[in-house]
């Protein structure tokens, strides 16, 4: 598992450095959020998921409907058990068929804060099902729990002035057990 959770972690560096390129900065502007020799834990935790058959899914959820507060999520599902579920904008919810092999990213709101809104995260819950047990395995990166979080400065001026003000990855995760999928909302800054 500690193989598993270190290979996940360097390919979720790898994707949030070309993430922050794609956006223009540089290794250095994003240095801050970058793990450094010596902290305790900076990425997250990996989480086992286990849903097991239901005889009435009408009736139950394995997961309600969230965000993920990470910088990314990278989730692998080891059967081609369908359960992932996305929310669309006109369409509802949207089943996320499992591909052989294939990791599931999903991008959390720390990188909605640090991109200040320009990368949005995704609303997603899981399904139980009728005939088949699913199971799934989640690495949730981010930065240690205590470095500051808010959008990048080099992604903000006059006509983007920042949406979110400050937090660590605790508070944001208080926040979060307060309000819920609120949690953004409650920390976006007055913009005019």
């Amino acid at each position: 598992m500690e193989t598993c959770q270190n290979e996940m972690n360097s390919l979720s560096e790898t994707m949030v450095d070309l993430m922050f390129g794609s956006l223009g900065l540089t290794q250095e502007d994003t240095k801050y959020v970058k793990p450094k020799k010596g902290w305790k834990n900076p990425h997250g935790p990996l989480q086992l998921n286990s849903y097991p058959v239901c005889p009435d899914p009408t009736k139950a959820i394995g997961l309600a409907a969230h965000t993920d507060t990470s910088l990314l999520t990278l989730l692998y599902q080891s059967n081609s058990t369908i359960g992932l579920q996305v929310y669309k904008e006109g369409m509802g919810w949207v089943s996320v068929h499992p591909l052989k092999y294939a990791l599931i990213v999903n991008i959390g709101d720390l990188m909605q804060i640090l991109s200040n809104g320009r990368f949005k995260s995704v609303l997603h819950r899981a399904v139980v099902n009728k005939t088949h047990h699913r199971i799934s395995m989640a690495n949730f990166y981010g930065p240690p729990k205590d470095v500051t979080i808010s959008p990048f400065i080099q992604l903000t001026d006059l006509h983007h002035p920042p949406l979110y003000r400050s937090v660590t990855w605790n508070e944001y995760l208080d926040i979060k057990a307060t309000h819920f999928n609120m949690a953004l909302e409650f920390i976006k800054n007055d913009v005019v």
